[in-house]
């Protein structure tokens, strides 16, 4: 039975059409991004605005008195307070503070700088600082997103084996495996491990209850020392350790504390450990945003020509997973994949740009064995790529993101 002409125009228009999937999936994330900005807007607007007029109001009720009483016109009064402005912008407050520019001072200065924290207390005021911070923070924090890299292909790493023992320990109780097993290369005939990835849920389960853990630990140190309350200092741990810095709250500013160098050197194991963890959790979020967009993508495909998807099906890109594709695809032909045994040659008839992964390769960078040890670190032993590792839905990629498509499986797959 032919198609309704209408539909068939439809589906002639999709496949001129030059949004491909990546386009599509780019498109959405920002249209969604712009939703979720005004809805933040909306509610921040709600909650702040009204203590915002309130405290405008006392200012100049304040400002007023102060005039009347202390015979000082308000012009005069306006550009003291505006030089006393200046003079936080540079580092001077009423009460003492620790030196903002001996050793600790800039050491402090320079972490916020190549973490991106930039809690703003302290800033450059001479041309020559504000030129040395440009060229010392280009390398900087590309050297810091490099260390982030690296902590979360070590955390994945040790999650992953973690994981795994547990699951081993799983398939020897309900007795898919002997008492006597170990890894190795007889691991390759066990049907249950072949391909085992942990499920990107449990690690985001893991990473934020260990996010949390930490948050509350920093929390209470931070009442104690600090002297704030423990919701303010929670505030404080979730900007700091995602690298937004206000800088309406920062730690250790105080020019003495008790116990001052074992608060020092706390705060900043606390600030190294949340701001790697949050940026390993962020990770795995984005993960889980790229599934829902993929789902949302397949909501709208075109389903009124089966040629359509049938070459869908043959030519869509192996990276675009979406809940549930992985067990959709083992009703695929293999004579379909036959065609297109490539992943690049697929890609390119698909009209996709070429990969990161394939453009290394041209150049000699051996980013497969990057992904091999990812992969052996977390099954504890060398083995063969299997054809589920193909299909996982993230098994290409380059950076952040593709520590966690090797790492993880689609969260559908069944276990």
């Amino acid at each position: 039975m032919m198609p309704p002409r209408g539909a068939a125009g439809s589906c002639r228009r999709r496949r001129l059409a030059p949004l491909n999937e990546d386009n599509g999936r780019f498109l959405l994330l920002a249209a969604l991004i712009a939703a979720y900005l005004s809805a933040g807007a909306t509610v921040f607007s709600a909650l702040e605005s009204p203590s915002e007029a309130a405290a405008q109001l006392r200012w100049n009720r304040t400002l007023h008195n102060f005039s009347r009483i202390f015979n000082i016109s308000l012009p005069e009064l306006r550009a003291f307070l505006r030089s006393y402005e200046a003079a936080m912008a540079a580092g001077i407050r009423v009460d003492a503070l620790r030196p903002r520019w001996d050793f600790p001072g800039a050491f402090y200065f320079v972490g916020t700088v190549v973490s991106t924290i930039g809690f703003g207390m302290t800033t450059p005021a001479t041309v020559a600082g504000k030129v040395f911070l440009i060229v010392y923070g280009l390398f900087g924090c590309a050297g810091t997103i490099l260390f982030f890299n690296l902590f979360l292909e070590r955390i994945i790493s040790l999650l992953a084996f973690i994981m795994k023992a547990c699951h081993e320990r799983q398939l020897r109780r309900s007795g898919l495996l002997p008492p006597n097993f170990r890894r190795g290369p007889a691991m390759s005939g066990v049907g249950s491990l072949v391909g085992w990835k942990p499920s990107v849920y449990h690690v985001m389960l893991i990473l934020g209850i260990f996010a949390i853990t930490l948050s509350c630990c920093a929390s209470a140190m931070y009442t104690a020392v600090e002297g704030w309350n423990y919701v303010d200092s929670l505030y404080y741990c979730f900007v700091t350790f995602s690298t937004i810095g206000f800088g309406d709250l920062v730690s250790s500013q105080n020019a003495a504390y008790q116990n001052q160098g074992l608060y020092r050197f706390g705060n900043f194991i606390f600030i190294l450990m949340g701001v790697c963890c949050i940026y390993s959790l962020f990770n795995v979020i984005s993960i889980v945003i790229k599934q829902v967009l993929n789902w949302v993508l397949k909501k709208f495909e075109c389903r009124c020509c089966p040629k359509c998807h049938k070459s869908s099906a043959r030519l869509g890109r192996r990276n675009a997973i979406t809940p549930g594709a992985r067990l959709r695809r083992h009703n695929i032909s293999m004579d379909a994949d036959g065609q297109y045994d490539s992943d690049t040659e697929g890609r390119r008839l698909s009209g996709e740009m070429i990969s990161m992964r394939e453009l290394t390769a041209s150049n000699k960078v051996s980013l497969a064995i990057l992904q091999k040890q990812l992969s052996e670190t977390a099954n504890g032993y060398p083995r063969n790529v299997c054809i589920n590792t193909r299909q996982n839905g993230f098994s290409a990629g380059v950076g952040a993101l593709a520590i966690m498509n090797n790492r993880l499986a689609e969260t559908s797959d069944s276990r």
